[in-house]
């Protein structure tokens, strides 16, 4: 099933150019249905949530979930994504060097309840901001190059705090028809990566074909939303 694109690779560099030239069609300019939804889900009763976005673009949802009382670490390449989350929702920021981290920086709201990481993920871990209450996880997965899953749900869970309930989306298509990203993951990769560590519920999946993904020669995409949470360790 993952033939056709287990050996595709995207450089960092190639989704700096995407943000560069404006080619960032998968930016939504709203805040994510998936996450709307279900956000009683992820959020559990618990007020104050610590949130990590991987790959977080400028997605609004950080700057809803800020609004909403929580706070949010990010971890993207692009610098000119960083700058424009916070210009384009008129926030004051500083920018400052990861020393932890050589060549990153670390860009954070003035009210201090959003700090966004420019550097690599897989360079990213728990040393530099402790664990998460609660994971996004919109366009990640299905970004990263295939061959890097088990590494990526390596970092994942070692981000997840015991109570961190973990929003994962992924896209399902025919993957003879489009080369990626966004890949497909299937939910048995999902199981394969993830169940060891975590217990799945697997959420409301929905018909996402629109005309953009018939563009790409899709007849068929659906997006599926699983929710993950620690197992609890006896």
């Amino acid at each position: 099933m993952l033939a056709p694109q287990a050996d595709r690779v995207m450089a960092l560099g190639e989704w700096e150019e995407r943000w560069q030239e404006g080619r960032i069609t998968f930016h939504q300019p709203d805040v994510h249905k998936m996450l709307e939804s279900n956000i009683d889900k992820v959020l559990s009763g618990r007020t104050g949530v610590r949130f990590f976005f991987p790959l977080c673009g400028k997605a609004v949802d950080m700057k809803w979930l800020a609004d909403m009382g929580h706070s949010v670490v990010g971890v993207e390449i692009s610098e000119k994504a960083i700058k424009q989350f916070f210009e384009e929702n008129n926030m004051t920021y500083s920018e400052e060097p990861v020393a932890a981290i050589p060549g990153a920086k670390v860009y954070k709201s003035s009210e201090g309840n959003i700090s966004l990481y420019q550097c690599d993920l897989f360079n990213f871990s728990s040393a530099i901001e402790g664990q998460f209450g609660a994971i996004w996880d919109r366009g990640s997965l299905v970004a990263i190059n295939p061959r890097d899953r088990e590494k990526y749900a390596a970092l994942i869970i070692s981000l997840m705090a015991k109570d961190c309930r973990y929003l994962l989306d992924t896209l399902l298509y025919n993957p003879e028809l489009y080369k990626g990203p966004p890949f497909l993951v299937p939910d048995e990769q999902v199981k394969s990566l993830f169940g060891n560590s975590c217990d799945m519920e697997m959420l409301q999946p929905q018909d996402a074909l629109g005309d953009r993904q018939r563009a790409w020669g899709l007849d068929y995409l659906t997006e599926n939303v699983h929710l993950l949470t620690p197992k609890s360790k006896v």
